[in-house]
């Protein structure tokens, strides 16, 4: 299980394609063979009112929160941040012509407090032949 909620300031849609930043992500969560490709979730929401530092309309941002189930090392969980951070980062450069704040913060599940039993997304990556499912 890994989710990734994104985030951003509305400024930012003229000169990223979210869909491909979306895409970056998973790709690179996909990657680090941390996480089992059926538990990947990526989204992304558009803030629409914002204040952003001293109020300059000019600013942006990129505010991503990775929830993942407990289990992994610390080793392992600061990979997983700096190579996603590190894909976003690359992906990024040359993209945005403006000042912009990207940030991840990565947080472990409280089992007793998280249900997800209807689940058959892995189910139907197992009949497709999908790996690391």
């Amino acid at each position: 299980m890994a989710h990734l909620s994104i985030e951003y300031s509305a400024n930012l849609e003229p000169a990223i394609d979210m869909a491909a930043f979306c895409e970056v992500a998973r790709a690179a969560m996909a990657a680090t063979g941390t996480f089992p490709v059926a538990g990947i979730r990526v989204r992304a929401f558009r803030a629409d009112h914002v204040a952003i530092g001293d109020g300059g309309a000019d600013l942006g941002f990129a505010d991503m929160v990775l929830r993942m189930g407990r289990g992994r090392d610390e080793a392992t969980r600061l990979a997983a941040t700096e190579a996603i951070y590190a894909a976003l980062e690359r992906w990024l450069g040359g993209r945005l012509d403006m000042p912009f704040a990207l940030s991840l913060e990565v947080l472990e599940l409280n089992y007793p407090f998280a249900e997800k039993r209807l689940n058959t997304i892995r189910a139907a990556l197992l009949a497709r032949g999908t790996e690391n499912v």
